[in-house]
């Protein structure tokens, strides 16, 4: 991809570029703009880290009943609820 005139290369994990769509989607722009405007404002960090962190910035901006994963089992819930409780052996 051409990013502020050269082309490189980003590294993600499927679910972060389903996320980078949706958020480029409803903001109004391509991914490619998108990602031209994270790498703009990343500082020293790689471009495929300051993307992840963008992703996980807009997720954590957004209401917890507006999020697409809000209904669903968290990581940690199936551990609680068979331990009892988070900590347990």
């Amino acid at each position: 991809m051409m990013i502020a005139g050269h082309r490189t290369s980003v590294s993600l994990e499927a679910e972060f570029w389903s996320a980078l769509q949706e958020i480029a989607r409803v903001r109004g722009q391509s991914v490619q703009a998108l990602i031209g405007a994270i790498d703009a404002e990343r500082d020293e960090r790689n471009l495929s880290s300051a993307i992840r962190v963008f992703v996980l910035s807009a997720v954590r901006s957004e209401p917890a009943s507006e999020r697409a994963f809000a209904n669903r089992p968290g990581i940690g819930e199936a551990v609680q609820q068979a331990g009892g409780g988070m900590g347990e052996a």
